[in-house]
């Protein structure tokens, strides 16, 4: 009652109050309107991006594309979006390109690792020297490459792991493509004894290798005398062998190598330090 008395005796306050209360639920309408235009246009974005995706897929593009133009859609449209709710909370579009543009030089400056990175990524797309499913090695990290988006490459290690690489590092730097070629050359050094037979040696890994039929004869394995180190007889072994059999000929020659010399009376040296003792 004392405030209606007081509203009634004060129409200044009243109509301040009535100003109050239109300005309060206009600005309440603007934020449900943005939220409205933000929880739509996600929405849409997500129809978009899969219709994008379908699309790809159909037309059989390449995976590496596909990754990037999927990247590049969604962050466009993600832009958009945020244009858009702009608009909606009232602040007029051409105000905020003239702002925008009016910090130019600080965002340049800002996004200049980004823009980079995305022209990296179109050089990525150009030249192709990686594509999705390439297994590579760049910047002390190596990985199967899993997508390339419009910013980085996604790299999956061999324990699950994924790595995010900017692409105007590998655009620039250098990058080892292992899976790019069919074949690969795989190498071992085998220390033995001094005093030990090399031809027998070098028999007993001939047959080793002629008995897995992974390893190919054209060109045929290499195995010469490399080195008469401290306390071995080295032996390298070079052979060819598809890329996908790579690690599984490795570590099963390894293996077979160790039984067949232990076999045959090869031994395998150790580290020595022989101790001559001075008369007095």
């Amino acid at each position: 009652m004392i405030l209606l008395d007081v509203l009634a005796s004060s129409p200044r306050l009243e109509k301040i109050v009535n100003s109050l209360v239109e300005q309060g639920s206009l600005l309440g309408w603007t934020i449900i309107k943005a939220i409205l235009v933000f929880v739509i246009g996600r929405f849409i974005i997500r129809m978009i991006n899969k219709l994008v995706h379908r699309i790809l897929t159909k037309r059989d593009f390449d995976p590496s594309v596909k990754t990037f133009v999927g990247s590049l859609v969604n962050v466009t449209l993600m832009v958009l979006l945020i244009i858009s709710v702009v608009g909606a909370l009232g602040v007029q579009t051409t105000t905020f390109a003239a702002l925008l543009a009016s910090a130019g030089v600080a965002i340049g400056m800002a996004l200049s690792g980004n823009l980079s990175n995305f022209a990296g990524g179109l050089i990525i797309l150009l030249f192709k020297p990686y594509k999705v499913g390439d297994y590579i090695e760049s910047q002390g990290v190596g990985g199967t490459v899993k997508e390339i988006q419009i910013f980085h490459t996604i790299l999956l290690t061999s324990d699950n792991k994924n790595i995010y690489i900017p692409n105007g590092s590998l655009s620039s730097g250098v990058v080892t493509n292992i899976g790019r070629e069919p074949t690969r050359r795989v190498e071992w050094t085998f220390g033995v004894d001094y005093g030990s037979d090399y031809e027998q040696v070098k028999r007993v890994i001939e047959s080793v290798l002629a008995q897995d039929a992974r390893i190919l004869n054209d060109p045929a394995p290499f195995i010469a005398l490399s080195a008469l180190a401290d306390s071995s007889v080295n032996v390298v072994v070079r052979a060819w062998v598809k890329s996908p059999d790579y690690w599984g000929v490795f570590f099963d020659t390894n293996k077979a190598i160790y039984a067949t010399f232990n076999a045959e009376g090869i031994g395998f040296p150790f580290p020595q330090l022989t101790v001559h003792q001075a008369k007095n």
